[in-house]
C-alpha cells in the first residue's frame, strides 16, 4: 500500500477473470468448446492469473456450462495461473477432479430469505452441509473456496445485515475454507457499505483471503471496487466485455468489465499485471461473437490515453 494524504492506495491488485463462467452462463448464444478454450487462453495471455473456467452443474440447469469438463481438459495450463470452477454438489466436485481442476468454489446466499426460498435451509445450515466437500477436497488435494451471494442486498429483504454475512463466513471458516468471495449478486451494494463490511470482516478474520465480486446493475460497480481497495482488499472478480448476471437473480445483469477495471487501475497508477490492449481486444472479440451491445464503458469510449486534442478551426481549438 502507498499512502497519499491519509489514503492507503494499493500498489497492485489481482484481477480474477470470471467471464468463461459468470459471463457466458447468462448468454443465449452457446459458445463452442473451441471458443471457450480460446477465450480462456487469451485471458491468460493478457495477464490473468486467476480465471474461472466454468461450472460443473447439471446441463439442464445451466446449458451454457454443459461442456465444462471438455473445456477443462483442453486448455493449455500455464504455470502460475489458477484455474478454478464452481461446483454445486458432490457429483460436480467429482467431475472437477476428473477434469484436472485443483481449485473449486462453493456458493451460498447470505440472505436468509433468498436461501430459504431456494434451498429450504438457512445459510448456516447450507454451509454446515459443505463439510463433506471439505473432506473430499482435502483428501484429493483440491483447494476449496467459498462464495457468498447476495452479500450486500437481497430482492426479498433489502439490505443484508453485516452480522448475517459474518455468520456465513464463520461457517466457512469452521469447515476449513481459507478464501471467501463476497458477491454483490443483485447489484445493490454501495461504496460506503462495501468499505464498512470490508474493514469489519478483515478485522474479524485476519487469516482469510478475500475476493470482491460486483455487478454493475446500478452503475456502482467500479465505485465499489475503489471502496473495497480502501478497505484493504486487493482481489476483484471481473468479466470480459462486462457480460454476465445471474440466471437465478433476475435483473442482475452486467459484471464489472475487466477492461474497465484494468483501465481504471492503470489510470490510478495501480498495477494489475495485465496488458490493457490485449484485454480490450479480447472484449471486442467477445462482443462480436455475441452480437449485441454490452455494459462495458471502454469498448464504447476508448482509453483515456487515446483521446487527442480536437482539430482547430480558424486558428482556435474547437469546443
Amino acid at each position: 500500500m502507498r499512502q497519499e494524504k491519509g489514503i492507503d492506495w494499493p500498489s497492485s491488485i489481482v484481477v480474477c477473470e470470471v467471464g468463461p463462467r459468470d459471463g457466458l452462463q447468462n448468454e443465449k448464444k452457446l459458445f463452442s468448446v473451441e471458443q471457450k478454450v480460446e477465450l480462456i487462453e487469451r485471458s491468460v495471455h493478457a495477464g490473468a492469473k486467476i480465471i474461472e473456467i466454468g461450472s460443473f452443474v447439471h446441463p439442464k440447469a445451466v446449458p451454457q456450462m454443459a461442456d465444462t469438463d471438455e473445456v477443462a481438459k483442453r486448455i493449455k495450463r500455464v504455470e502460475g495461473v489458477e484455474y478454478r470452477a464452481l461446483v454445486m454438489n458432490m457429483k460436480g466436485l467429482e467431475r472437477a477432479l476428473a477434469a484436472g481442476i485443483r481449485k473449486t468454489k462453493l456458493t451460498v446466499s447470505a440472505s436468509r430469505s433468498h436461501c430459504l426460498a431456494n434451498m429450504n435451509r438457512t445459510p448456516e445450515e447450507v454451509v454446515a452441509g459443505f463439510g463433506e466437500f471439505a473432506e473430499f477436497t482435502a483428501k484429493h488435494g483440491i483447494e476449496l473456496s467459498g462464495g457468498i451471494a447476495t452479500s450486500f442486498g437481497c430482492p426479498f429483504e433489502g439490505r443484508v445485515p453485516l452480522e448475517q454475512l459474518v455468520s456465513v463466513i464463520s461457517g466457512f471458516k469452521k469447515i476449513g475454507v481459507k478464501e471467501v468471495s463476497i458477491s454483490d449478486t443483485t447489484g445493490m451494494a454501495n461504496p460506503r457499505q462495501v468499505y464498512e463490511y470490508g474493514v469489519h470482516v478483515r478485522k474479524l478474520f485476519p487469516d482469510m483471503k478475500w475476493i470482491l465480486h460486483f455487478h454493475d446493475t446500478r452503475g456502482m460497480g467500479l465505485a465499489n471496487v475503489v471502496a473495497g481497495m480502501l478497505a484493504g482488499i486487493d482481489r476483484f472478480d471481473s468479466c470480459f466485455a462486462g457480460l454476465g448476471g445471474c440466471p437465478f437473480a433476475p435483473g442482475a445483469t452486467g459484471n464489472i468489465a475487466t477492461e474497465d477495471l484494468v483501465h481504471m487501475c492503470h489510470e490510478m497508477g495501480i498495477s494489475t499485471g495485465m496488458d490493457l490492449d490485449e484485454v480490450i481486444s479480447l472484449a471486442r472479440s467477445v462482443k462480436e461473437i455475441i452480437g449485441h451491445d454490452t455494459s462495458g464503458f471502454i469498448l464504447r469510449a476508448g482509453k483515456c490515453s487515446d483521446i487527442v486534442a480536437p482539430p482547430k478551426k480558424d486558428g482556435k481549438e474547437a469546443s
